[in-house]
């Protein structure tokens, strides 16, 4: 296993739609076990490939305390969306140190492939439903910031840039 390095908003690489996973393969499995490593050093809740710089519909996940329940989500489809709403603070992995609030559906329902090519579906609500859909749209090369005022988003974009250029020096 290995750490993945993450790509930083607004690296427009982020903004790449994956494309789906032919076959579930040792080299996805492979990808799936770095992903989680990357996620749990960085302590996330979530990863999805293009975050990784790796164009494929790949996700993974941890929302549990003990961070010991690990779920990988391999071509995830939405099949059902709530039509009540919640609105809660987001934050990301490629967006370091900033936290919104974001509206999206309160359940959903996804089905994908596992780890092994079998497939599940997953009912969710609370913090693993936010967190699919975050990631999901992650895989559509959409940022959570994209769902901030305009106004946000150039503050965000300008701070992240500052930073980056801090670091280089």
């Amino acid at each position: 296993m290995a750490l993945l390095p993450i790509l930083s908003y607004p690296d427009p690489r982020l903004h790449t739609v994956a494309k789906p996973v032919a076959v579930v393969d040792e080299r996805i499995r492979a990808l799936a076990a770095d992903m989680l490593e990357t996620m749990y050093d960085a302590k996330g809740v979530g990863l999805a490939a293009t975050q990784v710089n790796v164009h494929e519909r790949m996700l993974v996940l941890d929302v549990s305390e003990e961070r010991n329940q690990p779920q990988v989500l391999i071509n995830p489809e939405l099949v059902w969306a709530s039509e009540d709403r919640v609105k809660n603070e987001e934050g990301c992995l490629s967006v370091p140190g900033i936290f919104d609030g974001v509206e999206r559906p309160a359940r959903v329902k996804v089905q994908a492939l596992n780890e092994q090519g079998e497939s599940i579906t997953i009912e969710a609500d609370g913090l693993l439903s936010i967190c699919i859909q975050h990631e999901m749209d992650h895989l559509m090369g959409k940022v959570f910031v994209e769902y901030l005022s305009v106004l946000k988003r150039m503050r965000i974009k300008s701070k992240l840039l500052k930073a980056q250029r801090e670091l280089e020096r």
